[in-house]
């Protein structure tokens, strides 16, 4: 812990995401970026190293086996050098702040013999002790797809992957063999369905971390929304909150079974960036991930933006009152006259009519419940034509109930799959 850290009782916190192909690495990262940064914490995203190489061109089946062996050490200093870049930043942090490494060090030792790893550890100075076992707070084994969900299992619009089902199974079981010893070591099955193990993996880490996440973990936990009134009370009503500015742009697609949108979403000038697809219905769930984008990716989406949708402008203001986390979404111009002074209260709780009333802000002037009603869709608000009018609007919304109970960011059609295909989930239809 560095001086300013033990100065001022802020938190590091640095925990790896590993396992095999298609286990929900990436939307797990995504998920737990927007659960911490609505809490009040900064998170850094540390990127995995392996695939920044092999996205250059790198074909490691090409390679000969001392080769091999020296792009692996290559790739293990590069990553402790991404990563000591992270560590740095977040110890100068004035929050608590959360450090997501997508894969860790000891993830290199997967790839080659065990010879050849203690060969590597000499020649560069590095204990495994250290690096295994001091290095990160927790790590967080994501176990594939091929691993207990095989049809689910894909390697579809992913570039750098090519392993079969078999291949994959085996990569699983190397990673979770090379942090054995870690303290903090937790594994993520997948004998639930793809949202629960979301919501495990989040738990693991609020539990290890010491962060209370209420009820919004609990398996039958669900969003509600209600309409709120205008005006709204001063600030100084409001329990300690967070405040984000959050634009939404839906994307051009081809076929009526799929959305596609991108989110800027940020606060004093710093932005995250998301692209989010719906899918259709696949083994009863819908397909529901999505992945962070950098700013120039996001920049170029944009301009492939669908004319029929207007830009959704929101500042969404998070907080909690009575140990219940909500977040209030103030629609902002310019934006269709629907849309106007729209103010939307939403939460995600397993509570019943008559607990969660209680639990309401009273300084709030609550209009009805809205939960389900496909009016209060951001697909439809953001609809150019009028609804009467228009074949574009979504009745879909209406139903079920189950939704990505941990994405501070989902709306009833947001519904997502990232680009490079990482996952699956139970959504709404």
């Amino acid at each position: 812990m560095s001086e300013f850290q033990k100065k001022s009782g802020k938190r590091v916190y640095k925990v790896v995401l590993t396992g095999g192909p298609c286990g929900g690495k990436t939307t797990g990262q995504s998920r737990l970026c927007t659960f911490f940064e609505s809490m009040g914490w900064k998170v850094f995203r540390v990127p995995e190293t392996a695939s920044v190489l092999l996205s250059g061109g790198v074909k490691f089946a090409d390679l000969d086996e001392e080769t091999a062996y020296k792009f692996q050490e290559n790739l293990l200093k590069s990553m402790i050098q991404i990563e000591n870049t992270f560590f740095e930043l977040g110890q100068t942090s004035s929050r608590d702040c959360l450090i997501i490494c997508d894969r860790g060090a000891m993830d290199v030792s997967s790839y080659i013999s065990q010879e050849k790893w203690e060969r590597l550890m000499a020649a560069n100075n590095l204990n495994i002790v250290e690096l295994r076992d001091a290095r990160y707070n927790q790590i967080v084994h994501m176990v594939s797809a091929a691993n207990g969900a095989e049809e689910f299992y894909t390697i579809e619009d992913h570039s750098c992957r090519s392993e079969n089902v078999e291949k994959a199974r085996e990569i699983d079981a190397k990673n979770a063999g090379a942090w054995l010893g870690h303290p903090y070591f937790d594994v993520i099955d997948n004998s639930s369905d793809f949202e629960t193990k979301i919501r495990r993996l989040i738990a693991v880490i609020c539990q290890k971390v010491g962060v209370d996440p209420g009820d919004r973990l609990s398996n039958n936990t669900k969003k509600r929304k209600w309409l709120i009134k205008l005006p709204l009370p001063n600030d100084s009503v409001f329990p300690p909150f967070q405040d984000f500015e959050v634009v939404h742009h839906y994307l051009q697609i081809h076929s009526k079974e799929f959305q596609t949108r991108v989110r800027k979403r940020g606060q004093k000038g710093q932005y995250s960036y998301t692209h989010a697809i719906r899918k259709p219905k696949m083994h009863g769930q819908v397909i529901e991930v999505k992945t962070q984008l950098t700013q120039r990716d996001y920049l170029n989406m944009v301009t492939q933006r669908d004319e029929a949708h207007f830009p959704i402008f929101k500042k969404r203001r998070c907080f909690i009152y009575e140990n219940q986390y909500f977040q209030l979404d103030i629609y902002r111009e310019p934006c269709h006259p629907r849309c106007k002074g729209l103010i939307l209260l939403e939460t995600y709780t397993a509570l019943t009519d008559e607990n969660i009333s209680g639990k309401l802000p009273p300084f709030l002037n609550i209009d009805c419940e809205v939960t389900g009603n496909p009016d209060y869709s951001m697909f439809n608000l953001s609809l150019v034509e009028d609804w009467n009018n228009s074949d574009k609007y979504c009745n879909a919304f209406k139903g079920s109930g189950i939704e990505a109970t941990l994405n501070n960011d989902l709306k009833l059609d947001d519904l997502k799959q990232p680009v490079n295909g990482n996952g699956y989930t139970n959504g709404i239809v």
